[in-house]
């Protein structure tokens, strides 16, 4: 971490424990807004990995899918199940209905 970012994230005034979901939301969203500050700085780290000669072919890799991702998405990954390609989708629905008259003491369910 770099020393910019070490002060910036040192003069941010500590959170105080999230007494609602509001507060919890809030503090994600100045997270995102954060690292989204970073974003130029990162691609151009991750540029200068994949363009280094010095890093290890896997760390090139990495860099340039990261890139890639970044600007373009992720590549779609085709689903497949079943013989011929398409996926098989089941789908159940239930319906219970429970009358307390039909409810014997201390069950839910229906008379035996």
């Amino acid at each position: 971490m770099s020393e910019d970012t070490e002060c910036e994230l040192a003069s941010e005034p500590s959170p105080k424990p999230a007494a609602r979901k509001t507060s919890r939301a809030r503090s994600l969203t100045e997270i995102r807004s954060l690292a989204r500050s970073h974003t130029r700085t990162a691609l151009r780290v991750l540029v200068g990995i994949m363009r280094s000669d010095d890093a290890t072919p896997a760390a090139r890799l990495s860099a340039a899918n990261a890139i890639l991702d970044r600007g373009w998405g992720k590549a779609a990954q085709p689903v497949e199940n079943g013989e011929d390609g398409a996926p098989e989708l089941v789908h159940r629905v239930e319906r219970v209905i429970v009358r307390p008259e039909d409810a014997v003491e201390g069950d839910a369910g229906p008379k035996a």
